[in-house]
Order: structure tokens, then sequence, then C-alpha cells
């Protein structure tokens, strides 16, 4: 609502501007705007013209964005969730980007839904029950599970489901979304036991609840997904071979054709390769 600071934001003169508006109004046959002593409103005409003026930039923006998206092949922004990027994609990163120097990596730990034509991102990697959508390439590349872990001083004391209700036990809030659910109830309840006391620190995001594991904290239901670095290194332990299956799982998302983009394809391919080797940790275990 200020001629001025328009014309400064479109680099212009306020004369070329008031020209370019006093053309369209008088192309349109009607006044957009209301000049007033320190300031200008927009007429009736204007009001119901603004929203798909609006709209129609938006467009324009999106289009011209996607177009340069798709000649780009030397950067790569991709989102996840703040718990996958911190325990899985950030440790591996050094590997994709030694592999592929000529890549620049950009990176946004999201869990909103995406809009790839206005959140100038390639390829996202989320969570949870979603059915494939239309216009978007998906590809599966986790089915989450989870099993009881712990840090090494404490496997010794587990034995047996009940040996964990001798231990605090660390709840996440994060997956209550999911059904069925996958918290310590449930997973009692799917081995025909009845979880004495939920009591136990809450914690909203998975990676804190494993963090407080790694501490001796307690015992925390496992996401594979966010846990198999620390349990190939031996920082966490899981000391019984009951599991159960997440009905849920990770995906790759991006505009149908972009994941034909080079830069696009190798991530693909790369994460692909991956999470091929969390299958091993499935070895042994008895699933619910």
């Amino acid at each position: 609502m200020s001629f001025a600071r328009a014309a400064e934001e479109l680099h212009v003169t306020p004369a070329a501007l008031s020209f370019q508006i006093k053309s369209l109004e008088d192309h349109l046959g009607a006044q957009v705007f209301r000049r007033l002593n320190r300031s200008v409103e927009l007429t009736e005409e204007g009001l119901l013209l603004q929203p798909g003026v609006s709209s129609g930039f938006e467009a324009l923006q999106g289009a011209w964005r996607a177009v340069r998206n798709r000649l780009d092949s030397s950067t790569l922004t991709v989102t996840a969730g703040p718990g996958f990027t911190a325990k899985w994609l950030a440790p591996r990163l050094f590997q994709f980007a030694q592999s592929n120097p000529d890549i620049e990596l950009r990176f946004s730990a999201s869990l909103r839904l995406m809009d790839f034509a206005r959140d100038d991102v390639d390829i996202a990697i989320r969570f949870g029950q979603r059915d494939d959508e239309d216009g978007l390439f998906s590809r599966t590349i986790i089915h989450e599970w989870i099993t009881p872990m712990v840090a090494p001083q404490l496997a010794d004391r587990v034995k047996s489901l009940e040996d964990l209700m001798h231990l605090p036990l660390l709840h996440q809030e994060d997956t209550a979304f999911l059904r069925p659910r996958i918290d310590w109830a449930s997973f009692f309840d799917a081995f025909g036991l009845d979880l004495t006391s939920d009591a136990g620190p809450r914690f909203s995001q998975a990676d804190h609840a494993v963090d407080a594991a790694l501490s001796g904290a307690g015992a925390v239901l496992g996401r594979i997904s966010l846990t198999e670095g620390h349990v190939r290194e031996g920082r966490l332990v899981m000391p019984l071979k009951q599991a159960m299956k997440a009905n849920a799982t990770y995906k790759l998302i991006c505009p149908l054709g972009a994941e034909q983009r080079p830069q696009v394809s190798r991530f693909i391919d790369w994460v692909l390769e991956e999470t091929t080797a969390i299958k091993d940790l499935e070895a042994d275990r008895v699933f619910a």
C-alpha cells in the first residue's frame, strides 16, 4: 500500500510505477487504487483483482523455479525429519559428498508437508503411513521396526521381557499418530505381557530418547532407522530377540520426472544402497 516502496521493490522509479498503474486502470476501465494524502488503498475493484493477481504471480514464480531447478545439475536440496537427519543422514553425508564432489548439498530438517513448486526442494525423505500420491515419484527405502535397546552397561540386566520392567522405560511420543501404536504398552501386549507401569521420561522426538538411552538412562524401543549406526558401533545393544514391525515406512519423494535428473538419481541410488544394510539386522529377530 505504498507506491514508493513498491517502486523500490521493483527497481523502477515512482514515476514509472505510476504510469504502469494508470495504464492498468485505463485498460481495466476502473480505478484499482484510491489515492489518499499519505497512502493508497485498494478500491472494491482492486480488492476483487488482488487475490487472482497474487496467485497468478505465485504460479509464474513456481514455474520459473521449476525450470531453473531442472536446468541446475550442480545443487541438490534435500529435506528430512530432524530425527532422521541427525541419526541416519548426517553421519553418512561425507560418503555421498566424497563420491559426488560436483554436487552441492543443501539440507532442511523439517517435518512439514512439501510443496515442491514453492519450497525449492528437490527431494524429500518422509516417514509415515502415506499412500503414493499422483504426480509424485515415491520409493520406499526403510520398513520401520522396533526392538528394546540399552547401553552396553545395562545389557547384562536384560535377559527377558520381564527384566525390562525393572529398568526406566524411555517413551517416544513422535510416533503417537501411527496405527497400530508402537509404544511400550503395545510392545509388551504383542508378546502376551501387561505393562505394569508406564512411568518414565517422555520425549517429543525419538532422537532425544535415543540420546538418553546412549547415556544409560534406561531402555528405549529403538527404531532401527534411527539406531542402526549406534547398534553397529556397539553403543546400543539389542539384548532380546523380540521385535515388532511398524506399519510405517520411510519414502523418497520428489515430483514425477525429477527422479531422472542426474543429481537426484545419484542421491536416490546412494540412499537405496545405504539402506539395504538395515535388512541384515533383522536376522534372528522374533517379530510380533
